[in-house]
This record gives C-alpha cells, sequence and structure tokens, in this order.
C-alpha cells in the first residue's frame, strides 16, 4: 500500500500552467480530450485544470457528446451506407428525451474535465443533441454557435481559422474528433441518425464515424506534434489547421488508412466508400 501511494503523482496549477506555457498554447483556443485518471493525483480535481487554461487565456473547448438523446430512424427511413445494419435491434434510450443547449447531460465516457465544463457559468453548448461541443473562455460564442444538428464540424472550422490547437492529455487519436472534419473535407459524407427535435418531433442529425482506426495516422502526424508531460499524463500538441491538412491528404491517398482492427466495422466500411448516399 505504501509503495502504492508513493508512485501517485502530486499535480498542481504551476505544473499544469508550465506545460501549457511550454507547448505555445497561451491565449489560444483548444480542442481538449483528456483523462484526468491519467495525471495521477490532481490538486482541485478537473476544475483545477480548467482554471489553470483559463488563467493563461486560453479558450477551452471540449466533447460533451450525449448519445443516450439518440432516436430510431422514422418508419420506412433506413439509407444506405450510414454506418449500421438495418436488421440491428436497438434499444433508444433518447425515446421521449429532448436536448437543450443549457442541459448538463453528458455521456458518462466524455470524461470528469468536459463533465466539468458542463457545470460551469459561461460555458456554451453546441446545438446538437448527441454529438455537441461545449467551451468555456474567451471565444466560445464564436467557436460554437455555428455547431447545428446537421452541421456538426462546424466548430472544427471555426478552430482552424482562429489559429486553434488540439490537445490529447492522457489519450491517443482515437480521442481526436477534430479528424472527424478531415473526413468530411476528404469527401466522407457524416452519418445520419435522429433525435426528438424541440417540439418532440424526429430530428435527423449528422454525426461521425469510428474513430478506432484513427492511431494509424500516429507517424504521418508526427512532424506537427509536440509533447509534455504533467504529472503522469502525457500531452500531445497539434496545430488544428495543420493536421486537418495532412489527415485529409492520407484519407485521399490511402482511404483505408483509418479502417479499425474490426473486419466487419459497418461504419470504417461506410465511411471509407462516402458515407450515405442520401
Amino acid at each position: 500500500m505504501c509503495d502504492a501511494m508513493e508512485n501517485i503523482t502530486n499535480v498542481t496549477n504551476a505544473d499544469i500552467a508550465g506545460a501549457i506555457r511550454s507547448l505555445g498554447l497561451s491565449r489560444r483556443p483548444l480542442c481538449v480530450h483528456s483523462s484526468l485518471r491519467s495525471f495521477g493525483w490532481v490538486e482541485g480535481g478537473a476544475d483545477a485544470i480548467i482554471d489553470a487554461f483559463l488563467d493563461e487565456g486560453c479558450t477551452l473547448v471540449v466533447p460533451a457528446h450525449s448519445y443516450f438523446f439518440a432516436v430510431g430512424p422514422p418508419p420506412g427511413l433506413r439509407p444506405d451506407r450510414n454506418g449500421w445494419e438495418h436488421d440491428h435491434v436497438q434499444e433508444w434510450e433518447g425515446i421521449g428525451q429532448i436536448f437543450s443547449v443549457g442541459s448538463t447531460e453528458i455521456s458518462d465516457e466524455m470524461g470528469a474535465i468536459p463533465a466539468a465544463v458542463l457545470q460551469r457559468a459561461g460555458r456554451v453548448r453546441g446545438d446538437h443533441p448527441i454529438d455537441s461541443l461545449a467551451a468555456i473562455g474567451p471565444l466560445a460564442q464564436d467557436l460554437i454557435r455555428v455547431q447545428t444538428p446537421t452541421d456538426v464540424h462546424a466548430p472544427f472550422a471555426r478552430l482552424c481559422e482562429a489559429a486553434g490547437h488540439a490537445l490529447l492529455m492522457g489519450v491517443g487519436l482515437d480521442s481526436l474528433t477534430l479528424l472527424h472534419y478531415a473526413e468530411q473535407l476528404a469527401g466522407r459524407r457524416p452519418f445520419i441518425r435522429w433525435a426528438n427535435g424541440p417540439g418532440g418531433e424526429v430530428l435527423e442529425v449528422r454525426t461521425g464515424s469510428c474513430s478506432d482506426g484513427f492511431p494509424k495516422l500516429d507517424a504521418t502526424l508526427a512532424p506537427v506534434e509536440r509533447r509534455a508531460q504533467v504529472g503522469n499524463s502525457v500531452w500531445r500538441a497539434f496545430p488544428a489547421a495543420e493536421v486537418v491538412e495532412i489527415a485529409v491528404r492520407a484519407m485521399t491517398d490511402d482511404p483505408s488508412v483509418t479502417r479499425c482492427k474490426r473486419g466487419d466495422c459497418g461504419r470504417c466500411r461506410d465511411a471509407i466508400l462516402g458515407g450515405p448516399l442520401n
């Protein structure tokens, strides 16, 4: 027990701020994907990490996906090449639920930091019932207000225009949602899903593909990657516009580069073919 306690790294606000500065990320908009557990022990937890970024003048963008708002497709609507098998039977959690940008509900797998951002006064959440992004900081409104149910990746276009960065804190490229925007620019149409609209009507929304194969781009993106370590957490920073440019070229040259290890993955198959036909 004593040995285990000795291996726990204690991370302070100063450690986090130092890493932000060393990577040249101060005062920049950042799309952050994170594992709080990867740090070790953080004094103040997720809120201390958020505060460190805000104190450095950053705008923090995080995934705030809420998959449980999804509902089944309207009767008779089964688009081809839409990343699922039509005979698949699913219990839809979203029946009877209506998403709003003021909601603090979020899927557990998003992690502690995005959940803490959603609890903050002044945060902005995108208008997408399943794949919303949320942000806090000086550019939050500019980055997030453009997200709509059918333009899920619009904030990433704004991030690129604003010379923003993507930052992975203790997670891999399979968490980098920016690559879904690259897929779209490479000609892959986002998948069609459905959720309840504000009046309870079934609303069409667009979502990303399988990301499990994205780590195959590690070597391709390495030339623009910068690294730091905070406690036990390895940070990987990427300039957003350059990542998108490189990834679009890689996907265009070899569409199968993003295919995951599951040979029967319908989402990989259909994304590589170009996405839904409707």
